[in-house]
């Protein structure tokens, strides 16, 4: 396996191997975007659209990553955003996840659509972030607040981008369902991607039971195979401004607001007690022709300057992270590519994908001339035609 994944030179070479590994419906759940991927895209080629003006005769022999974020280090700009379901492309995912994070002084965000109680991830990371998304009846909401209290995470992330369910046309056409039904085609997969099945499901299965959807509320959730297992997004869209009051309310800790586009909707957060946001087109997994959070990020940087503005989406490169860092944003998540480094080699996949990025980042910083990451602005960039 460590050959293997040490074939990978930076974060884009992790996919090959992860398609490989993973059957066609786990794959396409993890690539999925939505309709004809043109958020998806726009996420991608924002950052083509600025070209990086390097500083020469600077001493850079000391350089320093190092980022402080709601008043704690972390040894690099960029963290793992929350993903889904986890534990189903690789064994105890989201374990994975934290413990890599863990291991290189970065922040993971548990996804609340995971199959591992969350109340085990606070213990085994004690700094992970917790990603929520939340119903809107009060009883419900206040429940799973407080559940999430207890289990001692300090830094709660609100996801408010999935009103209703996005078109399920990508997922549906690599035979991904919920539930997932165990079809002749399901089984056939599985049977030809041993190495998954034996190593992660049935791994799962002997050690843990079917995997349940574990953290949307107070209590335990469905199996992922269970008819009943499909989300009620009603719930969801009942969501306003007011249970954002609500939950400030509840919420003694750092409460980040995620999914935000419209700078309007940036102000309204600050307004209702938002510590931070990340801006965010769920990977451009939702609404199609959405806007990329790069394209929105200056102007949200500039117009809400007393909190931490973060962004994901898009991002594969340490020059990424840099123009992020550059355009205003105090910080950076990356989902897509950890997913497809721990289906591809497990917690060392992870850490190797962590390793290669913040490697680019430090020698991005060093051929700029800007020793440390928190002295980056705009000045080190220009925007350059499209091509």
């Amino acid at each position: 396996m460590n050959r293997r994944i040490d074939s990978c030179l930076c974060l884009n070479d992790f996919e090959a191997l992860a398609r490989k590994v993973l059957p066609r419906p786990l794959y396409g759940y993890v690539s999925a975007a939505a309709e004809d991927g043109v958020s998806y895209q726009n996420n991608l080629n924002a950052f083509r659209r600025y070209a990086f003006v390097q500083r020469a005769l600077v001493d850079i022999s000391a350089r320093d990553t190092r980022t402080t974020l709601f008043g704690q280090q972390y040894s690099q700009p960029f963290g793992i955003a929350p993903m889904g379901i986890s534990a189903l492309y690789t064994y105890r995912g989201d374990m994975v996840l934290a413990d890599a994070a863990s291991r290189h002084g970065i922040p993971m965000i548990m996804s609340s659509s995971s199959l591992i109680p969350l109340e085990l991830i606070a213990k085994s990371n004690p700094d992970s972030w917790f990603q929520a998304y939340v119903p809107s009846a009060p009883e419900k909401l206040e429940a799973l607040i407080e559940r999430i209290s207890k289990a001692g995470f300090q830094k709660l992330v609100i996801t408010v981008d999935t009103q209703v369910n996005p078109n399920k046309q990508n997922y549906l056409r690599h035979g991904f369902s919920s539930p997932l039904k165990l079809s002749p085609q399901l089984v056939w997969q599985g049977l030809t991607h041993p190495r998954w099945l034996a190593g992660t499901f049935l791994k799962t299965c002997l050690r843990h039971g079917i995997p349940h959807f574990e953290n949307n509320y107070a209590s335990r959730g469905a199996p992922i195979i269970a008819r009943n297992v499909e989300r009620d997004f009603s719930d969801r869209g009942r969501l306003n401004w007011s249970h954002i009051r609500h939950i400030r309310k509840l919420w003694s800790h750092i409460l980040v607001i995620k999914g935000l586009q419209d700078p309007d909707d940036a102000s309204r957060a600050v307004d209702h007690g938002a510590d931070g946001i990340i801006l965010s087109n769920h990977g451009g997994r939702q609404l199609d022709s959405a806007i990329s959070p790069l394209q929105v990020l200056p102007e949200i940087a500039q117009r809400c300057s007393s909190i931490p503005i973060m962004i994901d989406g898009g991002i594969r490169r340490g020059s990424d992270v840099i123009k992020c860092l550059a355009l205003g944003a105090s910080f950076v998540f990356i989902g897509r590519p950890f997913a497809y480094a721990a289906a591809a080699g497990g917690r060392p996949g992870v850490e190797r994908a962590i390793s290669l990025l913040a490697a680019e980042v430090d020698r991005n910083l060093a051929m700029l001339g800007i020793p440390r990451a928190v002295d980056l602005d705009q000045d080190c960039l220009r925007t350059a035609e499209p091509g």
